[in-house]
């Protein structure tokens, strides 16, 4: 159990009988890095600030909230999602604040950027889990027995034998080489 779900159980506040879901909005769109002395996205660079807080950009970007969204309940994520930006110059101004120079912006996202010109539409959507849905609901901790391709503890998919050995050819066509640890 997770400590949020031990505390949670811990003070009285969590029932596993009872359901009660909630959204969970207004998640601040950057955050500081003392390491790297500027902003990051929480998420990631095309998630959409809210319309109301675009001024707040190049004045006071920490306080800029995401149009983004997380389904939560009895203390469990079941879901999350974004509004994504869907504006040329909005999405320069976010990769400038990041710290993007526009040949790097064109370099990595020029694809996107030129989309931009034909005009996108409003668009995002919602990750949802429904495993953690089932299990929340079944009073289980763990979404092991939901799972539509279980993995056991050492990430193996026993229904399809996954991950299974390359064969040199294919490790050859990706450029991977292979290291064996010696024992001992």
């Amino acid at each position: 159990m997770n400590c949020v779900l031990h505390m949670g159980t811990e003070l009285g506040l969590r029932d596993p009988n009872v359901f009660k879901p909630l959204w969970v909005l207004d998640f601040p769109l950057l955050e500081w890095d003392e390491d790297t002395q500027r902003f990051h996205a929480m998420h990631h660079p095309f998630t959409s600030p809210k319309k109301e807080d675009w001024d707040l950009i190049e004045t006071d970007p920490g306080k800029v909230r995401a149009n983004a969204y997380d389904l939560a309940m009895n203390g469990v994520e079941l879901g999350g999602g974004s509004i994504r930006i869907h504006d040329k110059e909005l999405q320069a101004r976010m990769f400038k604040l990041l710290g993007f120079t526009d040949e790097e912006a064109k370099a990595q996202f020029g694809f996107l950027m030129d989309a931009f010109q034909y005009g996108a539409p409003p668009h995002g959507g919602l990750a949802f889990g429904f495993d953690r849905l089932c299990a929340t609901m079944s009073g289980t901790d763990s979404i092991r027995d939901f799972i539509a391709f279980p993995k056991n503890n050492s990430g193996r998919d026993v229904m399809i034998d996954a991950p299974a050995p390359l064969d040199k050819a294919q490790l050859e066509e990706l450029s991977i080489a292979t290291v064996v640890k010696a024992e001992g």
